[in-house]
C-alpha cells in the first residue's frame, strides 16, 4: 500500500497540518490514565512525516505530566488535540485520524497498548517501529 497525503486540523481550524502516512493507517487505543479520559486513538508516524502548516504553532499549547516525555499538544483556542509526541516514539508524532479532514483515510486497523503497565508493555509492543525511518508501517506494507 503507497502512503498518501492526509490533511487535518483541529476543530477551529487554527491548528493544520499534513502527514505522510498509508491510507490504512495501525491506529493504536490506549488505557493509560490520559489517553482513556480523551479517548486518545491514534497511528504513529515518523517526525520527517509530520508538517505544521502556517502558523499553527502559535496556536498550541502542551500538557505534560508523570514522566513528561509524552507532549500532549492541543488548540489554545478550540481544546482539540489532532496530535502528540508519545512517550513511546519520542522520534514520531501520533496523529489522530479523526482530525484528518481529507478523504484519505479509507478503514483503519486497530491494535491496543496497555499504558496502564507501560514499562512492561513498551518491552513486547512493535509500536516503537512505527516512528522510524524506513520501517514496514511507515511505508504502508504492514
Amino acid at each position: 500500500m503507497m502512503e498518501v497525503e492526509h490533511h487535518g486540523s483541529c476543530h477551529c481550524g487554527r491548528v493544520s497540518f499534513k502527514v505522510l502516512a498509508p491510507s490504512i493507517p495501525i491506529v493504536w487505543t490506549c488505557n493509560c490514565s490520559i489517553c482513556t479520559k480523551k479517548q486518545n486513538a491514534h497511528f504513529v508516524v515518523p517526525d520527517s512525516k509530520f508538517t505544521l502548516l502556517g502558523d499553527s504553532a502559535s496556536h498550541l499549547t502542551t500538557y505534560t505530566f508523570n514522566t513528561h516525555r509524552a507532549k500532549h499538544q492541543f488548540c489554545k483556542w478550540c481544546g482539540v488535540q489532532a496530535f502528540y509526541k508519545p512517550r513511546s516514539n519520542p522520534n514520531g508524532m501520533g496523529i489522530m485520524p479523526h482530525c484528518i479532514d481529507s478523504d484519505t483515510i479509507k478503514e483503519v486497523e486497530h491494535r491496543t497498548f496497555d499504558g496502564r503497565n507501560w514499562e512492561m508493555c513498551i518491552q513486547g509492543s512493535d509500536i516503537v517501529k512505527h516512528s522510524e525511518e524506513g520501517s514496514s508501517e511507515t511505508k504502508g506494507n504492514s
